[in-house]
């Protein structure tokens, strides 16, 4: 099955930036496959640690977290998050030191059978102004 994520940026170096997408991803993709679709998705350079985390909040004290470093992150499924997260928020941070934070959560589409002809995982709409990673280096 195909489910489609809505990905919005909450905390980074342009924190007032609203910036938002929607991504096709396969139920079964383990969550660093989620990591490198979202880093895909803002063509960032994948050159820091991260980690996923669910919540009641950012700052929330009963916290799950599937850490870039530990084998959580390679058998722990999109769907299985999803479905752990109910009444909870699903956090991605992404550079310790830039703190870009996201929040990730289903849509409200249905999941669907993958269609033969499109390749998943895919961005299918975007708004707001993606942001830099990088924005000195940009200039």
């Amino acid at each position: 099955m195909i489910y489609t994520i809505q990905l919005k940026l909450l905390n980074g170096m342009h924190a007032n930036q609203v910036w938002g997408c929607l991504i096709e991803i396969p139920s079964d993709s383990s969550l660093e496959e989620v990591h490198q679709t979202i880093q895909n998705a803002l063509e960032f350079d994948n050159d820091h640690m991260y980690e996923f985390s669910i919540s009641n909040s950012l700052s929330g004290k009963n916290v799950s977290k599937f850490v870039c470093d530990s084998d959580e992150i390679y058998k722990t499924t999109i769907e299985s998050v999803l479905e752990n997260a109910k009444g909870k928020k699903i956090y991605y941070l992404f550079d310790y030191g830039d703190n870009w934070v996201f929040q990730i959560s289903r849509s409200r589409k249905k999941p669907f059978l993958a269609d033969a002809d499109t390749y998943y995982p895919r961005v299918v709409a975007e708004s707001g102004v993606k942001p830099v990673q990088y924005p000195d280096s940009e200039e």
